[in-house]
This record gives structure tokens, sequence and C-alpha cells, in this order.
């Protein structure tokens, strides 16, 4: 016979004791420290893109004038998208997968986002084993790029030190010549020249593999834990890019020069404002800056305690990412404003965006400091530690909503699980390492995450405002936090911040240009290939729909669609304490039906926050009513 149970509401729902807790998953943990949250989050945003892509955007697209959109783009479509995923994290403590309990309808939404993350780790990935190659090639008393005359030279090599002891008082054309380490990387670590495009590869570049396998390797070390790793490791990763970035700002504003390449940078031309490419371009780099939409964000507040204030950590979150850009574009400028007038070019032949600038015109520039060696290795190392943690946020964004979606099996092996994700994705990276690697590199950069991920965000904001209800998430927030989102905030979710992001999935299907590398184009399969890739993130979302339909009993429209799209009975705060109002004793296994009673026992008396639960009730009824009448 079974024994009773007794609905004893001094016995905790959560607690490990008896039957009940044995059928329990693994507890998913929390971060450990008070700061780990926060430094995960700077290190996922300050990325690559801040050194590479922003300076470049903002000289081609007016210079200093190019801040005014840049931070009105900030303030319509980066906090409030950041804040918003933040908040669906912390409330349900809940991977992007599980989140879409929220709406099962959309869960698909959910599908379309592990997809996009998986794609782009994998050439994450790549470019870090990029920078690790540099980083070992910076480790010698004379930079391998610094001259020509090896064997991976041709006769279009120019040496600016050639130049430079030849005392040529007249500018040299450089337009038909190739820099040491144009050739170095072009011909030497990419070996492109034994590949005749996207569908020649070629043989594997076996040092650029053991790279790979390195740069993995790290990646699972450092993310081992979860996140009781990860958020220690951040403690560096995160905060080291700034010593160099200041001291490679320091080196860079006291060259000869410098004052040029800054003008250059951040010389106003406002009648570039009048462009709507500058506004577009401003709102693309916001987007991509943040990481809205890629999982990361929601994935890292979801191993926040209840009553985080993340609505503080958003706006530390996104101005310091803001602020960093800015102090990038001067470290840059001022060594190209440098590099310009020890060539006697204009700024504008030496300035480039993207791996053009990391891995070719920086390094040339540092052939020609003193101490070329240790300020290579500085960059190279800036590099290596701004790409890792923006890779630990990828592959826990993964492994989190695996887990959360199979956590009675997969939590207990996370470490093991892991690793199969890791070997997975490094295998399936292996075609980057080719000869032709950088061409498959080029596709997944452009199609990956381009208007597939523009659809998941949008689609993300459209279900929460309008299918789940404004009232009801700003509700949830109010239960979380202790206070309502703002008018702001309001409006910008409702209408701004999606009518933005339809503008621009509108203007990328426009303005589509096919792939290019420098001079090769990309054969029109190859191009099919991308726009696959984007779409089938995109399919995810009906896909999920139809799954989502078919697992609910009654008719197509009047039970199907409209169960599904109601948030799942599980949905709310993970723990039993928090659940008020709609939430109580909605979780499986739930013997209270006053949360409240659990918190009265555990902290002796009401506390704000439950005062502030009682105030949460009470609105509830109130609408209930208004609703009733």
């Amino acid at each position: 016979l079974t024994q009773p149970v007794t609905p004893d509401l001094l016995v905790s729902p959560s607690s490990q004791d008896g039957d009940l807790g044995s059928e329990c998953p693994e507890d998913r943990g929390n971060w450990t420290g008070r700061l780990d949250f926060l430094l995960s989050c700077i290190g996922y945003c300050v990325g690559l893109g801040n050194v590479w892509r922003f300076p470049y955007r903002a000289y081609t697209n007016g210079g200093g004038a190019f801040l005014v959109p840049y931070f009105i783009m900030l303030a319509i479509c980066g906090i409030p998208i950041f804040f918003m995923e933040l908040s669906l994290g912390q409330f349900s403590s809940l991977g992007p997968l599980a989140v879409w309990k929220i709406s099962p309808l959309f869960k698909g939404v959910g599908m379309g986002t592990i997809l996009i993350v998986s794609l782009v780790a994998i050439y994450y990935n790549m470019i870090i084993a990029y920078v690790l190659f540099y980083l070992f090639a910076s480790l010698t008393s004379d930079l391998p790029w610094q001259h020509c005359g090896n064997w991976w030279n041709t006769d279009l090599c120019l040496d600016h030190h050639v130049i430079k002891a030849g005392n040529n008082t007249l500018p040299v054309n450089i337009s038909n010549t190739v820099s040491p380490s144009e050739e170095y990387w072009s011909r030497y670590v990419l070996h492109i020249q034994g590949s005749s495009g996207i569908g020649d590869p070629g043989r594997i570049r076996w040092n650029l593999c053991l790279c790979l396998l390195l740069s993995w390797v790290i990646v699972y070390l450092c993310i081992l834990k979860g996140v009781k790793s990860s958020g220690k490791v951040v403690y560096f990763t995160a905060t080291f890019p700034y010593l160099i970035l200041v001291m490679l700002l320091i080196r860079g504003v006291t060259l000869e020069g410098a004052w040029k390449g800054i003008q250059f940078y951040l010389t106003p031309q406002f009648d570039h404002l009048l462009s709507s490419k500058v506004w577009i371009e401003a709102a693309l780099q916001i987007f991509y800056s943040l990481g809205v939409g890629f999982g990361g964000l929601l994935t890292f507040a979801s191993y926040n305690t209840f009553h985080q204030n993340i609505y503080r950590d958003t706006f530390i979150v996104t101005l310091g990412n803001a602020i960093t850009s800015i102090l990038a574009g001067f470290a840059i400028f001022s060594v190209l404003g440098y590099m310009s007038q020890e060539l006697g070019v204009p700024v504008n032949q030496v300035a480039k965006a993207g791996p053009g600038l990391a891995f070719v015109v920086y390094p040339q520039a540092m052939t020609m400091l003193p101490l070329s060696p240790f300020w290579s290795f500085l960059f190279f190392f800036m590099l290596l530690t701004l790409g890792l943690d923006s890779q630990f946020a990828f592959m826990e964004t993964i492994v989190t909503a695996v887990t959360d979606e199979f956590p009675y099996y997969l939590r207990p092996k996370k470490a093991s699980f892991s690793a199969v994700i890791c070997i997975a994705l490094f295998l399936m990276g292996l075609i980057l390492t080719t000869e032709g690697g950088m061409y498959w590199l080029v596709l997944l950069d452009d199609y990956s995450a381009g208007f597939g991920l523009m659809v998941v965000v949008i689609t993300t904001c459209l279900v929460v405002t309008r299918v789940y209800g404004i009232k009801r998430f700003c509700r949830d927030i109010h239960m979380m936090l202790g206070f309502k989102p703002g008018p702001y905030f309001r409006a910008c979710w409702m209408v701004l911040s999606p009518a933005t992001m339809m503008a621009l999935l509108v203007y990328n299907i426009v303005k589509y240009q096919p792939s290019e590398y420098g001079n090769y184009r990309f054969p029109t399969w190859a191009e099919v290939l991308g726009i696959l890739m984007g779409v089938l993130s995109c399919l995810m979302i009906p896909i999920g729909m139809v799954v989502a339909v078919l697992q609910e009993e009654g008719t197509l429209w009047e039970v199907g669609v409209q169960q599904a799209s109601r948030p799942a009975m599980a949905w709310g705060p993970s723990l039993e304490e928090n659940r008020t109002g709609v939430y109580v004793a909605s979780l499986a296994g739930s013997q209270s039906p006053k949360p409240l009673m659990v918190h009265m026992r555990k902290y002796g008396g009401i506390t704000s926050y439950e005062n502030m639960a009682i105030e949460v009730d009470r609105e509830m009824e109130e609408e209930d009513e208004e609703e009733s009448m």
C-alpha cells in the first residue's frame, strides 16, 4: 500500500527529501559570485566586432556624426530588446528552448536560435584559431610578416622598411603592390593559392587544424562546469582586454601622425545623416554588437537569482559596450594615422574592416613600431580574450537549451554532453581549416546570422507583447524587480523596436548583394546554400507551430492554435516560493497552495518581496474584476 501524502505546508516543495525530491532533476545551478553575471554579459557583448567593425563603420558613415544615429538606435532598439531578453531568462530560469513555455506555439523560435548559434559557433572559433596562430607567430624576435623574400612572397611584395631606408621623399604608388603582411595572411596562413574557389577546398592546413583543436579545448575547459567555471574565467577575459586596449591607445596616440588618423575617424560629416544607409548601418552595429537574438543574454540571465537587478545591469552593459567601441576606434585609427604617414598615403588607403584589419593592416602597423613582437602579442592576446568570452556564451546557450529540455537525462551528465557538442562542432569546422576554408568562413559569416536572426528577434518581440501580452509581461517584471517598466520601454517593445528591425530586414533583402572575398565572386550554388542557411532558421518557426498544434487535442483553430499559444502550466518562476497570483501551485508536484507560507517559514516573516507579491496579486484581482464588469 502506498502511504498517504500529507499536504503539510511546513514541507518545502523544493526540498530534496522524500519521494518527490528523488524525482526532481538535478539543480541547474546559479552564478557563484556577485559580478559573474555582469562580467559575463560584458565579455559576451564586447567582442571582435567592437575592434574591427565599429571604427570602420564610423569613418565610412560620417565620422563623429555617426555617433548620433548610433546612440539613437541604441535607445530605440538595443537597450529595450536587451532588457526584454534578460527579463525572460531571469523570470523563468530557462534556456532559449524551454523558455517558450511562455507560448508553446512559437517554440520554433527557440529552435531557430539554436541553429543560428551553432553555425556562428563553428566559424567564430575558427577566427579564434587564426588569432592563436598569430599569437604564437608573435613569439619571436623578428615578426614573420615584417619583410619580403620568404618562400610565400611574390614579386608584387613591397617592404616599407626598404622604402624608408632608401630615403624616398616622393610618395610611393602602392596601388599595384602587396604588403608582406597581406601575403603572409593569404599565402602562408590561409595558403589560399591552393584552392580555386569554394567548390575546391584543397588540403587541410594542419597548423590551422591544431590551432582550431586548441581553441575548442580551451573553450571546453572553461565551460566544463557550466556557469560555475565560465563565471570565474570571465573575471580575466572580460577585464584584461581593457588593460591592453588602454596600453594600445596610449602607445597609438603618442605616435607621429596619430592625430591624422583620429581626425579621419572622428571628423563629423553631418550631411551623411540625411542618408538612410547611415541609420541602417548604426542599427546593424547595435544589433550585432549587443548580441541580441543569439540566446546568450537569456541564458546568462536564467542563472540569476529571481530578484537580481537586471534593469541596472542593462544600462551598465549596453553603455559600456558603446564606450568600448568608441575607445577601440581611437586605438585603431591612431595607429592607422601613423601607418599612413610612414607609407606616405592617405588614411583611407590603409583603413579596412573585419579580418583585413585584424590580420593584415594592424599586424603591418606593428612591424613599424619598436618592440614590434611585444605589441603584436598584446594585440592578438586582446583579440583572443575578446573572442573567447563570446564563444563561451554561444556554447553555454546550446548546452543550456538542450539540457533544460531533458533535465533528468542530461543535467547530471552536462560535462560529457558539452564535450560531445564541442567535438561535433570541431569536426564540422574542419572544412574551414582547408586551403579554401576562408571562402566557407565568409559564406557562414554572411548568411548564418543574417535575415534569419532578425526574423527570430522580431517574432520574439511580437509574441511577448502581442500574444503573451504587454500587461502580463510588465506584471511579471514587477513581480521580479519591484517596479513596472515605464512608458519608454512599453513604447519601444510595442512599436519602435519591431518597426526598426522590420526596416532592417526589408533593407537587407532589397539591398542584397552576393558574397565576395577580394576579387572572388561566389558561384550561384554557394549563394543558394547561404540563403538556405538563413531560410532554415526561419522555417523552424512554422515547423514548431505545426508540432505544437498536433500535440493539442480538439479542432485545429478553436483548441489547437489557441491552446498552444497560451502559456504552459509550468510557465513562471522556477522556485515555488517566487510563484504568486496566477503562478501559485502550478508547478508539477506542488503541494503548497500559498508560496507565501514557504517564505514566511524561511525568513521568519514577510519581507519586502512578499509585500510586493501581495501587491501584484491585488492588482491582478482588480484587473480581473474590471474585465468581468
